[in-house]
Formats: structure tokens, C-alpha cells, sequence
């Protein structure tokens, strides 16, 4: 049986950072709960970050964080490039120690994020683009989709993959 990472806060803990949730109640990733594939993580979170703590955004795409042409960057200034790239490392390391090669991560996150992200002005702009941990993973082999293509993975877990991108 296929073992997927899931962002914890769309399985309802309150981890973003601003202590809520982003609760996807899917029936698939409900079905998957319930057969044992979820690996559950916060990425922010074991790599020590508080809940609450302040927004964060890139200032150039994960890809480009991870390659020392980018930064994340708090509301507050403060530049915590090294902790997002830490908690991208642990979640690598979870997901090979589990066996997932496949993840659902929460679009739009500095960390989380598949298809788009926020850039950096923190005026809600979003721009495509990958966070940390998601560049991370990808760059390892291991498929992130976002909460929007559940569907689209059971498909492809169940073998139905023809119109998997």
C-alpha cells in the first residue's frame, strides 16, 4: 500500500501561522486516513517553528531558495531561508524513512506550496512557483501535489493515471 505525506494542517491541526487549519475534508484523503497511508507533517513545525509565528513569504521561488539565489522572508524582516530549508530536509527525511513517493501539500505555503506562492511584498500577490519543501522533494524524486489534486492522485495511485500531468 502507497504511504502519502499530507500537510498536517489539512488534516485539521492548528499549525499555519496563524494557529488555524486548512481542513480538507475530501472523501479520498478521508478513504486514505482510514486505510493507514497518511504520514502527517508540518514542515514549519518540526523544524521548530512556533504556532502562531509571523507570515513568511519567498523572495524568488523555492528552487532558487534551495539553490542560495532566494530567501524566505517573515513580515517582520527576519530571514529564515535556513529553517524552511531545514524543515524541506526533515520532511525529505520522513518521507524516505516512511516509503512516500508521493505528498499533498498546501498550495500557496513557503514551504508547501506546488503550484504557486506568494512573492515576497506581502501584498497577496501570487506568483507560480514551489516552495522550499516542495523543491525539495520534487528534487528527490517524491511527486507533491496540491490540496486541489487529490483526485488527480488516487487516479494515478489506482492506475487511472491518463489524465495525470
Amino acid at each position: 500500500m502507497e504511504r502519502i505525506l499530507v500537510s498536517a494542517c489539512l488534516l485539521g491541526s492548528h499549525v499555519r501561522y496563524n494557529g488555524s487549519y486548512r481542513l480538507n475534508n475530501h472523501p479520498v484523503l478521508t478513504r486514505w486516513q482510514a486505510e493507514g497511508r497518511v504520514v502527517q507533517i508540518c514542515p514549519e513545525v518540526a523544524a521548530g517553528f512556533s504556532t502562531p509565528r509571523p507570515p513568511a513569504e519567498i523572495r524568488g521561488a523555492g528552487d532558487a531558495v534551495l539553490h542560495g539565489q532566494g530567501q524566505v522572508v517573515e513580515q517582520t524582516g527576519n530571514d529564515v531561508t535556513a529553517l524552511y530549508i531545514e524543515a524541506g530536509q526533515i520532511t525529505l527525511e520522513l518521507a524516505r524513512e516512511t516509503g512516500c513517493r508521493y505528498a499533498v501539500l498546501t498550495d500557496g505555503s513557503p514551504s508547501c506550496g506546488s503550484s504557486f506562492v506568494y512573492d515576497g511584498s506581502f501584498s497577496g500577490n501570487r506568483v507560480a512557483g514551489r516552495g522550499t519543501t516542495t523543491a525539495l522533494l520534487e528534487a528527490n524524486g517524491i511527486r507533491v501535489f496540491s490540496e486541489d489534486d487529490i483526485g488527480k492522485l488516487d487516479d494515478l495511485l489506482n492506475g487511472s493515471a491518463g489524465t495525470v500531468a
